[in-house]
């Protein structure tokens, strides 16, 4: 109870305060990068239940001669890139966070698609609200591996708390500020299983 309502506070006050900021961010991405200026996709949630994760597109729809969408690392183009390095492409995730399909803190929501893939104990991970932030953000980022990455979201399910919340933030702040471990050496996007964790 308290966790939610710590969640709704932040992301509410983050909300106002920044809106200025979403405002030029939206602006920039529908230039720079085209429409919709947001990148929807449903994700598993608490226990699963899928809902709809809202970011901040940083791909463009760049096709080749035969009207197929380029690779990944020729539609990320420099802003792209910022957004992600900066992540300000998770900004608009505070809805969802206000809206209770998110945490400021919690495993990050993957892929729909692998939920079948799953053991035991990765689906463990779904046992609490997915974040905007999380354990395994603060210990590697994407410079882990996934069943690292599964294992620290584990972690946290079995230790969550106000004050390990409130470390986690912090910490994330800290390490946004010095931008490690956004992607993995030679990859545009987060692999995990054979797929994305974005657009």
């Amino acid at each position: 109870m308290l966790k939610r309502l710590l969640d709704i506070c932040i992301s509410g006050l983050a909300l106002l305060l920044l809106s200025p900021v979403l405002v030029v961010l939206a602006i920039l991405v529908r230039v720079k990068l085209g429409s919709p200026v947001l990148f929807r996709q449903t994700r598993p949630g608490l226990h699963g239940e899928p809902f709809e994760m809202m970011k901040f597109r940083t791909m463009t729809d760049g096709r080749d001669a035969n009207g197929e969408l380029l690779p990944d690392d020729q539609r990320l183009v420099p802003f792209g890139r910022f957004l992600r390095s900066s992540s300000l492409d998770e900004l608009p995730e505070l809805l969802n966070v206000l809206r209770g399909d998110m945490s400021l803190v919690g495993p990050r929501p993957l892929l729909m698609a692998y939920l079948p893939l799953y053991n035991a104990h990765q689906r463990r991970r779904h046992e609490a609200r997915p974040g905007i932030t999380g354990w395994a953000q603060i210990n590697g980022r994407n410079n882990v591996t996934w069943q690292e990455k599964f294992d620290l979201d584990v972690w946290y399910v079995d230790h969550a708390g106000l004050w390990l919340d409130l470390k986690i933030l912090l910490l994330t702040a800290w390490t946004v500020l010095r931008r490690d471990g956004v992607s993995k050496d030679g990859h545009a996007t987060t692999d995990y299983f054979k797929g994305n964790d974005d657009e």
